[in-house]
């Protein structure tokens, strides 16, 4: 087995099957290392905007939490269901919604609603201007993606395999698209991404589908990496990121799988690159930005996935999702530092710092400027200086 299982973190949830977070398993050698932050004199000044502390965040568990930018507005929520629009530019508070309410994933902003789902499995809209609640949908299991929105259709992936579109005006079940879902999975799914009249969508097994934004009919389903191995553990393959959709291109990683690209029309796989992931991608016209589960941060050509960088500087400092600003790659990590690379090289240029708890999901880019959701709560707007 490629990995020693020394802690495992797994809960058994009704119908659901075993899951597993991927950040709690180590080798015996990895459990000693992990990467000592080197003095870096930063080459690139990256400015804080603004901070706020946006209530409990994750509630120390792994949640689809992240932050989410539209219309000048931020919108973030936490566990215990607080939800808050900020201004995007000053930080200051628009309005504030308690639900009450075990919130998981989220927020999804879309057509004038704000979607949020629940360990109970509730999926629950929100009017942006002002916090009301527009309508709430109880599906069958747990939500931990952000739901994506249309002007007709909101699509949701819970934990039991199962993708909803949702009547966006009111909640009702429009369709569903089924599949089984392994024995073991990891804890979290990824979201589904609307592009074009379809839905794509990474699932357990190392599949990736595209269904009809309509009424939820598969368009193709593409086997993205073969689960393999004599244990369930080593036969675990999920895409647990969520797919990029990019230039004729759908791009996405598997756990203990492959870094794959699939043609957006025919589902016919392009290339594919042994490596393991959890993580979301970034990714430019430019090149393919991955974090994998070891802490190595890689640039691949996004033509063929061959890697054109790699810088393993970082190794299990558990790395967050990666993004991509003003041609710089960027991660954080479980100490609540950014670091930022040359998109070119994957040199490393700079170091920040937005607070203390470790950010595992919550990076958005919008016009240019990053924002940054920590675990513990703490939101920054994060740019670089414009030069002339």
């Amino acid at each position: 087995m490629r990995r020693a299982l020394v802690y495992l973190s797994a809960v058994l949830l009704g119908g659901c099957g075993t899951f597993a977070d991927p950040t709690e398993w180590f080798s015996d050698a990895e459990a000693e290392y992990v990467a000592e932050l080197q003095d870096l004199t930063n080459k690139i000044q990256p400015q804080r905007l603004w901070s706020r502390d946006v209530g409990v965040g994750t509630d120390e568990r792994r949640l689809g939490l992240e932050p989410r930018v539209a219309a000048g507005t931020v919108y973030v929520a936490d566990a215990e269901g607080q939800v808050q629009a900020l201004d995007a530019d000053s930080g200051r508070t628009r309005w504030e919604a308690e639900l009450d309410l075990p919130v998981s994933g989220g927020p999804g902003v879309g057509s004038g609603k704000l979607l949020l789902g629940t360990i109970d499995g509730d999926v629950i809209a929100l009017n942006t201007e002002n916090g009301e609640e527009r309508w709430r949908t109880r599906l069958t299991s747990e939500v931990l993606s952000v739901p994506a929105v249309s002007s007709s259709t909101v699509v949701v992936h819970t934990v039991d395999g199962k993708l909803f579109g949702l009547e966006a005006t009111d909640g009702s079940e429009r369709w569903r698209y089924e599949r089984e879902v392994p024995s073991l999975t990891l804890r979290g799914t990824g979201s589904p991404v609307i592009s074009g009249g379809a839905v794509y969508v990474g699932m357990a097994g190392g599949r990736l589908v595209a269904l009809r934004l309509d009424n939820g009919g598969l368009i193709w389903d593409a086997n993205v990496t073969v689960p393999g191995g004599r244990s369930e553990l080593e036969r675990l393959a999920d895409i647990d990121g969520d797919p990029i959709v990019l230039g004729g291109g759908v791009f996405v990683a598997t756990y203990q799988g492959e870094v794959g690209a699939v043609e957006q029309r025919s589902g016919r796989l392009a290339w594919r690159r042994k490596m393991s992931s959890y993580n979301r991608m970034g990714a430019d016209l430019q090149g393919l930005y991955v974090s994998d589960d070891d802490g190595v941060v890689w640039g691949l050509d996004i033509r063929s996935g061959s890697a054109v960088w790699s810088q393993d500087a970082l190794k299990n400092r558990k790395l967050s999702n990666v993004a991509v600003l003003s041609g710089y790659v960027v991660v954080g990590d479980f100490e609540g530092y950014l670091h930022w690379m040359d998109r070119n090289d994957g040199s490393l240029v700079a170091r920040t710092r937005v607070g203390s708890e470790p950010i595992t999901t919550g990076l958005e880019v919008i016009d240019d400027v990053l924002y940054v959701l920590g675990d513990g709560g703490d939101l920054a707007a994060v740019r670089l200086p414009v030069t002339n």
